[in-house]
């Protein structure tokens, strides 16, 4: 990456939690979304919570969580996301992982796809 496209686009990982309030109750986990309709956007945030304390605290791996545990498909990859630019993501989770420095993971993040904690990792 030439340094001015490495100055307009950041690489990121993240763990998504989705809940009622989700414009999509279904994911690779809950095909059904019997799950994700039962759950509510607190109960997602003390999800979420937990794991993010876990992880800082070195209890447990980023990419572990997010693989067993995000509502999102880049679970697959230890919630990758890859390289992406502004106006590529919803707008709270750009802000946010733009916000980031490379290494530190995010409070909760409220998308229309559910609530995340995202660590920036580039």
């Amino acid at each position: 990456m030439s340094s001015s496209t490495a100055a307009n686009q950041v690489r990121a990982s993240h763990i998504l939690i989705k809940h009622q309030g989700s414009r999509r109750k279904a994911s690779w986990k809950d095909p059904e979304g019997r799950v994700i309709s039962n759950t509510t956007r607190d109960t997602a945030v003390s999800q979420l919570k937990a794991f993010r304390d876990d992880i800082v605290l070195g209890k447990a791996k980023f990419d572990e969580v997010a693989s067993r545990y995000s509502d999102c498909s880049s679970a697959k990859r230890g919630g990758d996301l890859g390289p992406f630019g502004r106006g590529q993501m919803q707008k709270p989770f750009e802000d946010a992982t733009f916000n980031l420095k490379v290494g530190e993971i995010s409070d909760i993040v409220d998308t229309d796809s559910g609530v995340h904690i995202i660590m920036r990792t580039g």
